[in-house]
Formats: structure tokens, C-alpha cells, sequence
């Protein structure tokens, strides 16, 4: 009997002798995906900013499982959250200072 499990990103795997293996090749989206080493470092630049996860994760405004699932390598970081942690890469100061700051009404 074969033994499938469907992952959270989508892709099927099959369990054999305690392994998954792929039933698929990995799909297109999966080869616009970055190399580990060329993502953010989430938890090098939260340590950088010297904050807790729970800290980071309440000034992106992000669950803190988020920050967990990113630091542990279930997930990576998509779209504008990388881009926005380039930018914290970058100039952590002024992020987390436009993230404080409440709107102005216009």
C-alpha cells in the first residue's frame, strides 16, 4: 500500500521507510524560490535588532509562528515580507520607525 502526504506547499510526497520522497518533480514556483543562503537571515537580523520573536513579529505585524516557521526553515519568506526584510537588512531604524508610526489623516 502506498503511503501519500500532502505538504503545506502543496507538494505530494510519498512515505517510504520513514522518508519522503517526491512523487513530482518540483513545480516552476518551487525554481523561483532563492537559495537558502541568498534569503534573508530572519533570525541573524532580528538578533541584530536585539528583539525577542515576539517583539519582531508584533512590529511586522506578523503571527510570531510566522517568525518561527521562518527561522526553523518550515517556510521562507514571500514576496513583499522578503522584500520588506531586505529593507530591515538594510536600515532596521527607519523601518521599525515607519512601522511605529501611526498614519497621518490627510
Amino acid at each position: 500500500m502506498q503511503r501519500l502526504r500532502l505538504k503545506a506547499d502543496g507538494r505530494i510526497v510519498e512515505l517510504r521507510d520513514g522518508q519522503e520522497i517526491p512523487l513530482v518533480p518540483a513545480h516552476p514556483a518551487d525554481a523561483a524560490m532563492q537559495p537558502a543562503a541568498a534569503q534573508p537571515a530572519v533570525r541573524d537580523l532580528r538578533r541584530r535588532a536585539r528583539l525577542t520573536q515576539l517583539e519582531f513579529a508584533a512590529k511586522l505585524g506578523v503571527p510570531v509562528e510566522t517568525i518561527r516557521n521562518w527561522e526553523q526553515g518550515k517556510r521562507a519568506p514571500r514576496g513583499p515580507a522578503r522584500a520588506l526584510l531586505a529593507v530591515i537588512a538594510h536600515s532596521p531604524e527607519t523601518v521599525f520607525a515607519a512601522l511605529s508610526s501611526e498614519p497621518t489623516a490627510a
